[in-house]
């Protein structure tokens, strides 16, 4: 489907992503799974990922790889960019979501999966030497997020949850 700009839209379920060439507009809703995004400022070249958890904790084959792990996304990505021509070395990292979802039900001293996947993302990026400029993450609800692959630019709304009314009797 195209948006009014033109550009073509995809939209990201859990455990999907996306590499493409410029003209394309990725979006996903993030609850506490995460999405990285990879831009590679000089050909407008990128991609997006909707991970749900870190890691399977198991190695597996590259043709095994599950973009539903944080790590295994980004080899997916990494594989694909470098396809394309794409140094990730030269591109520039945006992570997003991570959020709580249910705070009311929180133990302490426990650390929530968003949390969890927040902190894998960072590590990463960083085991892979690529250079994180913007991030949003964590805080109560979810995002809508919207990845423009032209310019790199990533749009961020943050929904909380409303508390939920009760009739009255």
């Amino acid at each position: 489907m195209a948006s009014l700009d033109g550009l073509i839209e995809i939209f990201l379920q859990p455990g999907d992503l996306f590499v493409a060439t410029p003209g394309y507009q990725i979006r996903t809703i993030l609850g506490s799974c995460v999405s990285m995004t990879l831009w590679h400022p000089a050909t407008g070249t990128g991609g997006m990922s909707h991970f749900l958890l870190p890691t399977r904790g198991t190695a597996v084959k590259e043709q095994e790889w599950d973009g539903r792990y944080g790590d295994e996304a980004l080899q997916m990505m990494l594989s694909q960019l470098r396809s394309l021509g794409i140094s990730p070395a030269q591109c520039q990292a945006k992570i997003f979501g991570g959020g709580n979802m249910f705070p009311d039900h929180m133990r302490d001293g426990v650390i929530n999966v968003g949390m969890r996947n927040g902190q894998a993302a960072r590590e990463l990026l960083q085991q892979h030497g690529i250079r994180l400029v913007s991030e949003s993450l964590y805080g109560v609800g979810h995002r809508q997020i919207v990845f423009d692959v032209s310019k790199g630019d990533v749009w961020v709304h943050q929904v909380r949850p409303s508390q939920a009314t009760l009739p009255v009797a």
